[in-house]
Parts: C-alpha cells; sequence; structure tokens
C-alpha cells in the first residue's frame, strides 16, 4: 500500500557510494540504507539463494516488506529469522503483525504475549501489550452484523494506488500513484493528486479522471490526502521533501487559496520540523483543523492532533486527543463529519489486521466492522451520511496496492418468526383429539412472565407474533383440565443476510397443546422415574420428571395430589412396602423442595400391592409394576 505515511522516510538520505563492487547482501543493504525497499527485496531475495547466513538476510527482507507496507508479505521471512535463533527481538514483535495481517489471530496473539514477557524496547513492549488485549476483541468485531455493503470504484481505480478521497462541488478527489516517476521506495510511482466527477453520480459510473494541475502537483515529491474547506476556497493537502538537501525531512501539510486558480502552496504552522505531518482534516465550519503527526509528546506511533483557527486567520498550537484516541500505535486520516463526529484510521485499537477504521462514540472508537474494515489496510474514510461514504484499502480483489471503496448501508433483509398453537383435547379412553375453540393461551417469556395471549378459533388454532433469538414458553389453561405447556424458541433460527431472497421473509414454527380432564383419583404414569437398585435417593435423571410434576403443580394451582411408588413382587412384601414409601417421600419431598407447598401433596408407598402384571415374568413386565404414579385428590373450587 502506498500509504503517505510510508513514503516519507529515507528517499531523502544522503549518500553518494563508492565504485567499489559491492555484494549481493551488501548492495541491497544499500538500498535498504536509502529506503530503495522494493530494490532492496529483489537483493535480498536473490542473495538468499547463496548465503550461508539465512537469519539476518530473512529479517532484512521481512523488514524491507515492513517499511514498505507489505508486512503481511514479510511472515514467511520473519519466522525464518527467528527459527535460526538470530538475536533480533523485534522480529517476534514484527512477525506477529505480519500474522495478524494475514488473519492468524490466534498465532499473532501468542507472539505479542511473548514478546510482552521478554522484550526489551519499552515502546514495543507497550504495543505488544496493548495488541495482545486487543486479540479478545476480534470475535465481536467479525460477528458484529453492520448490513454495510461495499462497492470498488471501477471508474477510477487502476493497478496503481488510489486512496484518500474527498469530494468538493461534486468532484471526488484522491491521491494516486498512476502517473509518476518510480518511487523505490516501493516500486510504485509518486503521488499526485486528482479528480473525477461522475457521468452518473448515482451509480458513480462515467466520467474521466483529471491531474490536479500544478502548482499543486509536483514532479519529484508526493502528493497526497487533501481537505477543503466548506466553500472550496481553501485548499490543505500533504507533501512530501523532493529529496534534495533543503528544507524538512519528512512530510509536511501545505495550503493554497483558490482566487481563480490555486494559488502557490505555503507552510502551515502546524507543522513541526522534525515530524511527519499528513492526513489533514477540516471541520465543516472550517475553524478547526485535524491531522496526524509522530511529533514528540505523543501516545506513540502516529497521533491525531487539531489546531483551532482564530479571528485573524492563525492557527493555535496543535493538541494532542489524548489516550482514548491515541494509542502506542498509529492514528491516522481523521474525518469529520457535519454533526462533529470524528472517524479516524487506526491500528492500535481491537481490530482485525492493520489499519482499521473506526467512529468516535461518546470520546471512544468504535471499529466499523466487517465488510469496511478486514485483515488488510482499511482506511482515509470520508462521510457522506450516516449510511454512505467512501474509504480506501488495500485487501485482496482489487485492481491495485490500494483502491478506493464506496459503502452503503444496505437495509437488512428482515425475518418474521410466528408460532402457529394448535389445542385439541384428548378424549377420554380412546387415542383420538378434537380441537378446542375458545381456549385461553398465554404466551410467556423465559421467566414465565406473561406477554401476549388470545383464544383459540373454532377449529383450535391461533398465532403468536415472536421476537428473535428468545425462548418462550406456551400454556393453554381451561377449566377441569390440566394446564398443556410447551417451549418454542427463535434462538439460533435466523437464517444468515445472505441465504435470505426477500426483503421480508416469515418462518412459522409449530406448538400442538393437548389438554386432558381431570379426574379425581385416577393414577397418570409418570415415566422414566428410576431408582438405585434398594436405594430411594433421586437421581439426576429422574430429577429431569420430577421437575415436570412441579411444572404441573404450579400451571394447575387448585389441585392436590398423591404421588405413589409401586415395586415388583421380587422381595419380601413389608421390604417392598418400606422401600416404596421411602421413595415416594424423597419424590415428594424434592418437589416440595421446589416451592410446592407440602399441603398439596402427599406420599405413598404401595409396595407390590397395587400390580398392574399380575404373574409379571419378563423384565418389561416387572419394569410396568415398578413404577411412580400420581393421581389428584382434591380440586379447590
Amino acid at each position: 500500500m502506498n500509504r503517505f505515511y510510508l513514503i516519507l522516510l529515507l528517499a531523502v538520505l544522503a549518500g553518494f557510494t563508492s565504485c567499489k563492487t559491492l555484494s549481493s547482501v551488501g548492495k541491497a543493504d544499500k538500498k535498504f540504507a536509502q529506503g530503495e525497499y522494493d530494490d532492496a527485496i529483489r537483493l535480498y531475495q536473490n542473495a538468499l539463494k547463496n548465503t550461508k547466513e539465512p537469519g539476518p538476510v530473512n529479517f532484512k527482507l521481512a523488514e524491507s516488506y515492513r517499511l514498505s507496507n507489505r508486512i503481511a508479505q514479510a511472515e514467511t521471512n520473519y519466522q525464518a529469522a527467528i527459527n535460526t535463533g538470530l538475536k533480533k527481538e523485534e522480529a517476534i514483535f514484527y512477525y506477529g503483525l505480519a500474522l495478524k495481517a494475514n488473519a492468524k489471530y490466534n498465532e499473532a496473539g501468542a507472539q505479542f504475549t511473548r514478546y510482552a514477557q521478554s522484550g526489551s524496547s519499552k515502546t514495543l513492549v507497550a504495543r505488544a501489550k496493548l495488541e495482545a488485549a486487543n486479540m479478545s476483541a476480534i470475535p465481536g468485531i467479525i460477528n458484529t452484523k453492520t448490513y454495510n455493503e461495499i462497492k470498488t470504484l471501477d471508474q477510477l481505480n487502476t493497478a496503481a494506488a488510489e486512496f484518500a478521497p474527498t469530494m468538493l462541488n461534486g468532484e471526488l478527489y484522491f491521491a494516486s500513484t498512476r502517473d509518476g516517476k518510480k518511487y523505490s521506495g516501493n516500486g510504485e510511482g509518486f503521488n499526485d493528486l486528482f479528480a473525477l466527477r461522475f457521468d452518473d453520480p448515482t451509480q458513480m459510473m462515467g466520467g474521466a479522471v483529471r491531474k490536479v494541475g500544478e502548482p499543486i502537483n509536483t514532479p519529484e515529491a508526493h502528493e497526497a490526502a487533501v481537505t477543503f474547506s466548506k466553500d472550496g476556497t481553501t485548499m490543505i493537502f500533504a507533501r512530501s521533501n523532493t529529496g534534495k538537501r533543503k528544507g524538512t525531512l519528512n512530510v509536511d501539510l501545505y495550503v493554497s487559496r483558490f482566487k481563480g486558480s490555486w494559488s502557490e502552496p505555503r507552510l502551515l504552522s502546524v507543522n513541526s520540523k522534525d515530524a511527519w505531518d499528513s492526513s489533514p482534516a477540516l471541520s465543516p465550519d472550517g475553524k478547526t483543523l485535524y491531522f496526524s503527526s509522530d511529533r514528540k509528546g505523543g501516545q506513540g506511533g502516529n497521533d491525531i492532533y487539531r489546531s483551532t483557527l482564530d479571528g485573524q486567520g492563525r492557527f493555535s498550537t496543535p493538541e494532542n486527543l489524548g489516550p482514548e484516541i491515541n494509542t502506542p500505535g498509529n492514528e491516522n486520516f481523521p474525518f469529520v463529519t457535519e454533526d462533529g463526529t470524528l472517524y479516524i484510521s487506526s491500528d492500535g485499537h481491537p481490530g482485525l489486521g492493520n489499519l482499521d477504521i473506526f467512529r468516535v462514540e461518546n470520546g471512544k472508537p468504535v471499529n466499523l466492522g466487517v465488510p469496511v474494515n478486514s485483515n488488510a489496510d482499511d482506511f482515509a474514510p470520508y462521510i457522506v451520511n450516516d449510511e454512505s461514504g467512501y474509504f480506501s484499502s488495500n485487501r485482496p480483489g482489487g485492481k491495485g496496492s490500494d483502491d478506493i471503496y464506496f459503502f452503503k448501508k444496505a437495509k437488512p433483509k428482515l425475518v418474521n418468526f410466528y408460532v402457529d398453537v394448535t389445542v385439541r383435547e384428548l378424549l377420554p379412553n380412546t387415542t383420538n383429539y378434537k380441537p378446542m375453540s375458545r381456549i385461553r393461551v398465554e404466551l410467556q417469556d423465559a421467566k414465565g412472565t406473561a406477554v401476549d395471549q388470545a383464544f383459540t378459533t373454532p377449529d383450535g388454532k391461533l398465532s403468536f407474533k415472536l421476537d428473535t433469538a428468545t425462548a418462550y414458553s406456551i400454556l393453554a389453561e381451561n377449566p377441569g383440565y390440566f394446564a398443556a405447556r410447551q417451549t418454542v424458541s427463535t434462538i439460533g433460527k435466523t437464517p444468515p443476510q445472505a441465504q435470505l431472497t426477500k426483503p421480508e421473509t416469515d418462518i412459522r414454527l409449530t406448538a400442538d397443546l393437548v389438554l386432558s380432564k381431570i379426574v379425581k383419583d385416577k393414577a397418570i404414569v409418570v415415566e422414566n422415574i428410576y431408582y438405585d437398585l434398594d436405594k430411594a435417593n433421586i437421581r439426576p435423571d429422574a430429577a429431569i420428571e420430577l421437575d415436570k410434576i412441579v411444572q404441573t403443580l404450579n400451571d394447575n394451582p387448585k389441585i392436590t395430589i398423591e404421588l405413589s411408588s409401586h415395586t415388583d413382587v421380587r422381595g419380601k412384601d413389608a421390604y417392598n412396602l418400606d422401600l416404596s414409601q421411602r421413595r415416594a417421600q424423597s419424590a415428594v419431598d424434592y418437589i416440595i423442595s421446589k416451592g410446592i407447598a407440602p399441603n398439596r401433596i402427599t406420599a405413598k408407598g404401595y409396595g407390590e400391592t397395587r400390580l398392574i402384571v399380575k404373574n409379571a415374568k419378563t423384565e418389561e413386565e416387572h419394569q410396568r409394576n415398578r413404577r411412580t404414579e400420581f393421581k389428584v385428590t382434591k380440586i379447590a373450587q
């Protein structure tokens, strides 16, 4: 990526070389020292084929990728350097950054933790601790639904780099390397400013790109990252040193005024002669200038600063926005919307790779999430309104190293959940059912609180609308009948947006509630209540079934029941009677422990006195006799 803040260094570093023939590593080192990383990469790659010391060469090759902002390509070389035992501890930290840039988050976290525990550079240790802490936020960023859609601007993107978009009078201005001599730092051209007016602005199609003329663009310096006053009469942009031994060494902010044509740019007073100052952004009212700088006294790498304009047109001393905004990493490319909301690009706040774009909410940066952000560099936002804007990225799939994208919040495809309820009566002494009309059915939340109610139609049906990702119970009640309950949930049932084909999709669940009449003294078998041999304690599997009786008593508050336990004929009569009583009492005690009043339930052990299958022979027949039952003994009026 051709980020302006990485272009600055070392292209102007001096030096005339001797005519002495250098080794391939020596030639590469010379290019590296001069900041000519693209040439250094080629030479180091050739040197690796023959060198007997691959560790240092791999490290320098990895560093060449990193310093030309291609750190994702440096992963294997950092790893190779570390594996040789190279005494360059910073390789561990930068290896972590390379892994992160390739979305290998677990491996990256391990390297950051390793460096944080053993590194000696206070600056890198601080960054390593920050990066390690940020790892835990990545799943949440990835999984947060944003409903944004992105579109690459094919009308202006090329195989060169295009980045840092902004708008003036219907034209989209941006920086590009498409039309300049080769810059040896990264093998791309020098940056210049360009503009495009779309023939069809709504579709961002058509129109011809024009190059901004002199005196703004110059042939031997980089110009990029432009901002305009709202009235279009003031332009502030970043320009690098020309490479000659005069002026400042890095990147500075320049201002030009429009009076029929743009005036000769002049240095702004906010610049620091020993620092990089770039990515300017004027507030909508034109009274505050935000920019990024690596000047002394900041939080770490590049920080966001602001300076206000007084009545005489003089800028105040730049103010660092502080540790809530700035980190030991890099913060760049501020942008301020009409309502004063600040956006920044940062690799220090929790993000997915290199630079991510953040919106400052209540003083704290919030990641814009996927798909605006990725594990590549995502930066330089220009926000059109609450739902759309432009940004730059060097993610895979574009035309060049950096491309400009447009994002827009798509209206999410809606999913409506319903549950269709059927209430039926089980006819006595049969397996037949009939629909029940005018039955009150209650929809309850997970805590048992009623959220809706309705009555069944003559065919025994009704429907409720449900919320997404919510658990419910449905309760049907009718005097003289046992209440019926069924759980229903929409948790995990919302399809991914990509699978939805219509603006609105209805998903219908079903619930079948069967009511049966309460008949006093009629035994009802409770299935799956088992005890260990000769034991009366409640097993976990039995507790599940007893919880259903608890629910029945809660749903039918007017009934009193007897819970009985029965044994088979094996064993002595007196023992079986005692065992069944202990088992029944144990079950009743469990039910009372769940909040049921003791006067609503009694325990009765019948031993082998009430066999279902007399003369049982098979284990299945014995099991039918060995059962738990309950019966209603009283119905309150």
